[in-house]
């Protein structure tokens, strides 16, 4: 077995996590730095993650969150924010991303309008920009989970809150950015619970 495909079977969303035990501080570096190295969509980066460390406002969190204990008994919590108007077509952060590329003025400008066609074709006839953007950061929370899942840390993907309620707590400006998920990492307490996956060849199709 492969060491990704040991990450992915030892992976599970953890319901209950060790109080006690913290995750050292260089491991959690490297889970961001998974997140960080994600793919994206034109490569925009669309992410923004907010570690909520202090407890005080881990509780308050917990409360707009289910009242799921994931929040306040696991190790470190990180809640993902997607990027709204800075994804906009004509923005300086979009000329500042494709800027990285070093491309010469012509080559850069089209792409800045295949960039904004794209935006008006297939993304705004069908979704808003928070959900277009929402899709490209969960990229980076599944690698972020699997990613954690190699260091033996365990970790749960939450959407159970009221999204409103979160980015009042984080003072989130919502023209700016979106709450996408919370993500809660540390240590199991108990075992595993079963892994329940339909089979392959339900999901493959072959044309």
């Amino acid at each position: 077995m492969t060491a990704f495909l040991q990450a992915m079977n030892f992976r599970h969303a953890c319901k209950k996590f060790d109080p006690q035990r913290t995750i050292a501080a260089e491991d959690f570096q490297q889970i961001l730095e998974f997140g960080r190295l994600s793919p994206s969509s034109f490569g925009m980066e669309h992410w923004h993650f907010v570690v909520v460390q202090t407890p005080e406002l881990r509780e308050k969190l917990r409360e707009a969150c289910w009242n799921q204990p994931q929040i306040t008994e696991s190790s470190h919590v990180v809640v993902i924010l997607a990027k709204i108007a800075a994804v906009e077509p004509g923005t300086d952060y979009v000329q500042h991303i494709f800027g990285r590329r070093g491309l010469p003025a012509d080559a850069q400008q089209a792409y800045l309008e295949r960039y904004a066609a794209h935006n008006a074709h297939e993304i705004q006839p069908y979704m808003n920009t928070f959900a277009w953007s929402s899709k490209q950061c969960y990229l980076a929370l599944a690698n972020m989970m699997t990613g954690a899942a190699s260091l033996g840390i365990d970790s749960c993907p939450i959407e159970g809150f009221s999204k409103s309620a979160v980015e009042t707590l984080l003072a989130i400006d919502p023209q700016q950015y979106g709450v996408v998920a919370a993500v809660t990492f540390g240590y199991r307490a108990g075992e595993q619970t079963p892994c329940l996956r339909q089979p392959l060849a339900d999901l493959v199709e072959y044309r």
